[in-house]
């Protein structure tokens, strides 16, 4: 039984929805998942979320919760005894909150073009997120995670870990690697070695079926895969996805 009144409404293959499914599972909340067609939204989307009409909704005994961000913040606040995502101290909060906007304003921006461009403008592109992820990365200095020797709200924050290293394979260029982003490269296997971040990953991947946002697809549907045991492993099923770029419009949610 999920925790009452615990609900995530979400969409398989949106790394915002998945924060929110690590923020639950660091914490030990059991919920409910309600996975969305972003083509054919569900009444209950709608009602809980009229503004922007998106995912990822967390519902807290009737109440709705939207924007991942904020929704991560609300678990770690809701269920203060279980495991602290964000620091007691306000000044590390604040910190935690700068880098966190600079991720998801900077970094974010300066990634999506990549998986677009192709030739030298995605070299280009390449270049400039190589530098953004690069001041980034000096958070990582002496340091196991973004939130020290634990997983924290920037970790989570940070989904480079989940998808980056999909779709790099995807579109044929590398962004972080041990060369230019040592610190960065390391952390990717430290995340995603980390139980929570691993079971959350397996049942997203079990949960796909067909790309959403293309209601009539011209090939077979995909085979649902078993839980990944490595992040090699996770690339080589998940080749043939979309990069996150093109889950533009609704399914780039926050």
């Amino acid at each position: 039984m999920a925790e009452k009144g615990v609900k995530v409404f979400g969409m398989w293959a949106s790394p915002m929805v998945i924060r929110v499914e690590w923020a639950l599972r660091l914490k030990g909340v059991e919920y409910e998942y309600v996975d969305e067609d972003l083509a054919n939204k569900s009444a209950n989307l709608l009602r809980y979320n009229p503004v922007t009409k998106k995912v990822p909704v967390l519902v807290h005994d009737g109440k709705p919760i939207v924007e991942s961000t904020i929704i991560v913040e609300y678990i770690d606040e809701a269920w203060k005894g279980g495991y602290p995502i964000m620091s007691a101290d306000p000044y590390e909060r604040a910190q935690v909150r700068f880098w966190a906007r600079f991720a998801e304003e900077k970094c974010n921006a300066a990634l999506y073009p990549i998986f677009t461009a192709t030739g030298e403008a995605q070299r280009k592109a390449v270049h400039e997120a190589q530098q953004c992820l690069k001041t980034l990365e000096t958070v990582l200095e002496g340091k196991k995670f973004f939130g020290g020797d634990a997983v924290g709200y920037l970790d989570i924050v940070v989904w480079y870990a989940h998808w980056l290293p999909v779709t790099e394979e995807v579109i044929g260029a590398s962004v972080v690697t041990d060369k230019e982003l040592p610190l960065m490269k390391a952390w990717f296997d430290r995340f995603l070695a980390v139980d929570a971040v691993k079971m959350a990953w397996a049942q997203a991947l079990k949960r796909r079926k067909r790309p959403r946002l293309h209601p009539k697809p011209t090939s077979p549907s995909l085979p649902p895969s078993p839980p990944l045991p490595s992040p090699k492993s996770q690339r080589s099923r998940l080749g043939a996805l979309s990069p996150p770029a093109r889950l533009c419009g609704e399914a780039r949610t926050r």
